[in-house]
């Protein structure tokens, strides 16, 4: 076993005791908060909360409010305008620490901050130790000189974000470009706050989220006692790795007091249970000291992302060693994998252990508006929900916050490949450098706590930065005004920042990592947002109106966004709204809509009179934006996928919703699946056949994303909406490993002959030996023009079982329970004449509830 010690040598120092080690102390617990009285117009206004309450650490003052009924929950009806006030007010929190006079002898008591929101003094009997300017990074301050044995007072006195930097904003003849205007009047137009502050952009409203500007102790706080030395951060980096070996480092980062010797030690422990260990004795420096152990795997295991092998993780355990005892240690786990970036010739994509792999997913967004919340049993289910739906790759988007170890220890295990933003949502950012060294210690900070984890195969810089700077509307009118000295300050600024920046935080800190500038981009090799090069976020379906057919015009070199609204379940509508006799054009659906500012119901309206016809109340309307919903991204999804290898990665926007929303995701904010998720396990599944409608033809494209040769059947048929076959096409094919191959194109005089378009459709099928793997019909004119006949939809129940049979064509079946909550395993499913289908029902509800709420709607069955 080798070992690399990269500490600076110093004589040797002796101590005669030995070193105690290092204790924690949450701080969790027994805080108060109220309104600083500063803020004297705010106590005024709100007297009950200018006197101390309890408040929930780690959390914010708006979760305190809601807690203590001070504000209406703004989840529910129209209560966000309720809750504005509270980001527009300074705070106080308060909690006794108390110490014993054997902790007060520890040579070092250190408060440690994993996340203040965003600029907080603190103070230790009155005395301020720290003031912070930054959500995403962790704030360390040693604390001893200003406390005593007994009882102390931490306070935190937080200040609103937007009144402490909008008279530097409104002073600005030309404001930074930012992301959402206010709709609340504590902003004037296009004069925002959020460009300008290191805080989740989301919180100041986003087209799919609430304007709820959190202020408080977001992340867990603790107080550290140690006395020589501690151990400040270990990381693992992966030196090389075959078959037959694994090389890693471990790097150690250790701040000492005082010259003297040391022990460190790394553990590995492989999956099997079988252990590697080195260690080296060092002469630790005072301050700051680097250590480098060398330890070597034989044999490694890799993990691999789901549908190409196991996930086997290693545990890496690391310890401080002083006079024989030891005084710290950390503990990782690990990963053993090679990323590469498929770059050049425009070409975007990702290589895992050498394979390269179609990106099939996501883009998710933060989990909710109260990032305290959050549970990592709420993390690890959608997570599974993404698996499920046989997706492999989520986007991180870069407009939140970064997310806690737990995320990607659940991503580890599910095989889940995790593209990370950087925080950075949209706004052009400032050109200074003081903003830029904010930046470069929170990247550092939080790229080396997450590094390691296999799940982890890109950094991007951010949301829209660099795309929009170069194409929006907004901001060449904002470069028009400013002048061509401060363009180019502002462009350098940005420059610096994405390219060099964030770009050697992830060299220095996971640099088995690619990194990409932004996203979109094209790593400055050309024009960005373009199909020929890097990745594209794709907005003329949905944002620009056009026809859902347009996602067939051409095949990008990655799509990393491209998404279209629908609406939540009847249950999750009465649950914000409170009752179902609502209009889409009502105060509350309208709130809760953010599209538009909140006018995007007219444009799910709009696709729904072009695609499906006119809707028929309030279910109906659900029910048609979700079916829209499905067959659009399925469209889109499916064409990525057929135009492997030009396009190697297809990720849908978004997964998930920050809270109650009619929105673009998939998984409504209760979990629950609308149809497009249950599509997209469908359209993602490893095997595919791919059927497009074009221009009085019928393109057949055969996707497999095995890694072997698969022995398959394809079939289209010209089908009736009767039932009856007008014609048939079948071949027996080999899919080669990796692939997407076009089969056929058939002319519709061919395959239908004069059979009318409004009374046929395709019928395409896929079968592995004598399993059908895949089935989709493809209308030959818009559904609105099919000529559907009455399914017939029966229901047989068996306890939470339900068998749905339809006597004649069925298209887009949907089980609507309507207020009853609950979740079918399957939904948005054709059937054929005579055709069964038999569907597990998770619920609460009691099977006769179940039953008496069921609905069975098709297109065919609307009336």
């Amino acid at each position: 076993m080798r070992a690399r010690w990269l500490a600076i040598p110093l004589l040797l120092a002796s101590t005669a005791a030995v070193a105690a080690p290092k204790t924690v102390t949450t701080l969790d617990d027994g805080w108060q908060v109220r309104i600083d009285p500063a803020d004297a117009p705010a106590a005024k206004a709100h007297p009950r909360a200018a006197k101390w309450f309890r408040a929930t650490v780690p959390g914010s003052v708006q979760q305190a409010l809601i807690a203590t009924k001070q504000v209406p929950d703004p989840f529910k009806g129209t209560n966000e305008a309720a809750i504005q006030w509270a980001g527009l007010t300074g705070w106080q929190y308060r909690r006794t620490l108390k110490l014993t006079p054997e902790q007060l002898a520890r040579d070092h008591l250190d408060l440690v901050f994993d996340a203040l929101d965003t600029f907080a003094t603190i103070a230790v009997n009155g005395q301020a130790v720290l003031t912070t300017d930054n959500a995403h990074r962790t704030w360390r301050v040693d604390a001893k000189q200003h406390l005593k044995a007994g009882d102390n007072v931490i306070a935190l006195t937080f200040a609103s974000p937007i009144r402490k930097l909008q008279p530097m904003v409104l002073a600005e003849a030309n404001p930074l470009p930012g992301e959402y205007d206010s709709a609340f009047g504590d902003e004037p137009k296009g004069k925002q706050t959020s460009p300008y502050i290191r805080k989740p952009k989301y919180d100041w409203s986003w087209d799919w989220g609430p304007r709820i500007v959190n202020i408080g102790p977001t992340q867990p706080m603790r107080l550290e006692a140690w006395d020589d030395a501690r151990l400040a951060a270990m990381r693992v980096e992966q030196v090389a790795l075959n078959d037959a070996e694994a090389r890693l480092d471990a790097r150690f980062d250790v701040v000492a007091d005082r010259a003297g010797p040391a022990v460190l030690r790394a553990t590995i422990t492989a999956p099997d249970g079988k252990l590697v260990t080195a260690e080296q004795t060092v002469t630790l420096a005072p301050g700051d000291n680097r250590v480098t152990i060398l330890l070597t795997i034989a044999r490694p295991q890799r993990w691999q992302p789901v549908g190409y092998g196991a996930q086997p993780l290693y545990r890496v355990a690391g310890a401080l060693v002083e006079n024989g005892a030891e005084s710290d240690h950390a503990d990782r786990r690990i990963g053993l994998r090679t990323v590469e970036l498929i770059h050049g010739n425009g070409a975007f994509g990702f290589k895992v252990n050498g394979t390269a792999i179609f990106a099939k997913g996501a883009n998710l967004i933060p989990f909710d508006s109260f990032p305290a919340r959050v549970t990592a049993g709420k993390m690890r289910g959608l997570l599974a929900d993404a698996k499920a739906a046989n997706m492999n790759m989520i986007r991180i988007w870069g407009g939140g916050y970064y997310l806690p170890d737990a995320f990607f220890d659940a991503a580890d295990e599910l095989g889940l490949m995790i593209w990370s933003d950087f925080m950075f949502g949209g706004a052009v950012t400032p050109p200074d450098a003081a903003f830029r060294e904010n930046v470069r210690i929170e990247a550092e900070q939080q790229v080396a706590r997450v590094s390691g984890h296999p799940s982890i195969v890109l950094w991007a810089g951010g949301n829209e930065v660099l795309s929009g700077w170069e194409n929006w509307s907004d901001r060449k009118a904002f470069k028009k005004r400013v002048g061509a000295d401060e363009q180019e300050r502002i462009g350098a600024g940005m420059a610096v920042l994405f390219d060099r920046v964030l770009r050697q935080a992830v060299r220095d800190f996971d640099p088995g990592v690619p990194y990409w500038p932004g996203s979109p981009s094209t790593d400055y090799e050309g024009p960005v947002d373009t199909d020929a090069a890097g990745d594209r976020h794709f907005w003329d379906v949905w944002s620009g109106s056009k026809p859902v057919a347009n996602y067939l015009n051409s095949c990008p070199r990655f799509m990393s966004e491209y998404g279209f609204q629908a609406m939540p379940d009847l249950a999750t509508i009465k649950d914000f709204a409170g009752t179902l006799n609502v209009a889409p054009t009502d105060p509350v659906m309208k709130a809760h809509q953010k599209f538009l500012a909140g006018e995007g119901n007219d444009r799910l309206l709009h696709y729904i009179r072009e695609r499906l016809g006119e809707p028929k109340g309030l279910a109906d309307y659900a029910y048609l934006t979700q079916v829209n919903q499905a067959q659009a991204i399925e469209m889109a999804a499916l064409h990525h996928r057929a135009c492997r290898p030009v396009t190697m990665g297809s990720l849908y926007w978004q997964l998930n919703d920050v809270w109650p929303a009619i929105s673009w995701s998939s998984i409504d904010y209760e979990g629950r699946w609308k149809l497009l998720h249950h599509a997209a396990r469908r359209f993602f599944a490893d095997q595919v056949i791919v059927a497009e409608h074009k221009d009085a033809a019928t393109r057949i494209a055969l996707v497999s994303d095995a890694t072997t040769p698969v022995a398959a059947v394809w079939r289209v048929r010209a089908l009736r909406t009767d039932g009856r076959v007008v014609d048939e096409r079948n071949a027996a094919v080999t899919l080669a490993p990796l692939s997407a191959t076009e089969v056929a194109t058939i002319p519709d005089e061919e395959l239908f002959g004069l059979t009318d378009a409004r009374d046929s459709v395709v019928l395409a099928e896929l079968s592995i030996g004598d399993r059908l793997v895949d089935r989709r019909i493809v209308e030959r004119v818009l559904p609105k023009d099919v000529r559907w006949p009455d399914p017939g939809l029966t229901a047989r129940w068996n306890g939470r079982d339900v068998t749905i049979t339809a006597t004649a064509l069925a298209r887009a079946v949907m089980l609507d329970f309507g207020a009853t909550p609950a979740q079918p395993a399957d939904d948005g499913f054709d059937l054929l004449p005579g055709e069964s289908r038999t569907i597990a029902v998770a619920s609460d509800a009691t099977p006769a509830q179940l039953k008496r709420a069921l609905t069975l709607r098709s297109l065919g069955g609307r009336k």
